[in-house]
């Protein structure tokens, strides 16, 4: 599986976790609806910066994006 897979798989999981659409996401991240879609269907690759953005809204350990599927995924 490749990293992208991994990170757009993991940003879906954790945002259905907090019960966020990705307009919500986006909102709260301060950034286009349409990007986090990007992301989670692997059209856009998100920069470290946004991986970090991204986990602070969603209250998550940056890291998760990177965890394979089959391993637990704590929360910061």
């Amino acid at each position: 599986m490749k990293l992208r897979e991994i990170v757009a798989r993991n940003l879906r999981r954790l945002r259905h976790a907090k019960n966020l659409s990705q307009e919500e996401l986006a909102d709260r991240a301060g950034i286009n609806r349409n990007y986090v879609g990007m992301l989670e269907r692997e059209e856009n690759a998100a920069t470290v910066d946004m991986l970090e953005k991204l986990a602070e809204v969603l209250e998550a350990d940056p890291i998760a994006f990177f965890e394979p599927s089959d391993t637990p995924h704590p929360q910061a």
